[in-house]
């Protein structure tokens, strides 16, 4: 019990820059004493005593704001910061090292006893605030949930979810922010640099434009030099009055307002 109890204080003061020492963690996370009370009434409810279980659950969820269903599995440093509002189900199933923002739910959409109703996290998930993550599929190991996002199918490792409903998208290393995130095993709530899917599909559009408009462009001024060297006909002759020679395609100015 112990050792569990040093792991989630040390996993803390790693994740978290405003924590300052064991003792302040200790005495003043509710997401510690929700997983310290959580423990005790899954020994409960292992053990038959199911309202026993859900009152010692219940008195948790009075005390620090966080309600864990004693049959969900938390796996080991599982760090839930500030904590208020979390609902984690019966069936869920959180693995190692995650780290769950204040609002988080981990929900089910089936009303079946005894089914798999609510989602498994793999190992170091992070779930940014309100996020809702509904239905028994799994969210792979390292996967991120964005902050506000609406989960209702499986992610896969490493990638992280956004929007209403959520789009997954396959992550990729962003700027330093994330860099120095990474190196400790965690980004924080959830967020990364420019991953939004209609965003970036409008940039590959304008660039792909872009391009062509540049080939455009130079094909004409060939055009140009090769029938001002023609002899047989006046310069410029075989060039149509409207082609197009320099470029007029304003990429960055569309690109400011995707952005």
């Amino acid at each position: 019990m112990f050792k569990r109890l040093r792991e989630d204080i040390a996993c803390i003061l790693e994740r978290d820059p405003a924590a300052r020492s064991a003792w302040e963690v200790l005495t003043c996370y509710p997401g510690l004493h929700a997983l310290v009370l959580h423990r005790r009434a899954q020994w409960f409810w292992q053990r038959g005593f199911t309202t026993l279980a859900r009152f010692v659950s219940h008195l948790g969820r009075f005390l620090t704001g966080i309600e864990i269903h004693p049959g969900a599995t938390m796996g080991r440093r599982v760090f839930i910061d500030h904590g208020m509002g979390v609902v984690i189900g019966e069936t869920a199933e959180v693995g190692d090292d995650c780290t769950i923002y204040q609002g988080v739910t981990l929900g089910g959409t089936s009303l079946a006893k005894g089914a798999k109703r609510h989602p498994t996290l793999g190992r170091g998930v992070i779930v940014g605030a309100n996020a809702q993550v509904l239905g028994g599929f799994t969210v792979g190991d390292g996967a991120r949930v964005g902050s506000g996002a609406v989960v209702v199918k499986p992610v896969p490792p490493g990638a992280t979810a956004v929007g209403n409903p959520a789009r997954i998208i396959q992550a990729e290393t962003d700027a330093q922010r994330e860099a120095a995130a990474a190196r400790m095993g965690f980004s924080a709530y959830g967020v990364t640099q420019g991953d939004d899917p209609v965003s970036l599909a409008m940039k590959g559009l304008i660039d792909n434009a872009a391009g062509h408009e540049h080939q455009i462009a130079l094909l004409w001024q060939a055009i140009e030099k090769l029938s001002a060297r023609a002899r047989e006909l006046p310069a410029g002759d075989c060039v149509p009055q409207d082609a197009q020679t320099t470029e007029a395609f304003d990429a960055e100015r569309l690109n400011r307002l995707v952005k």
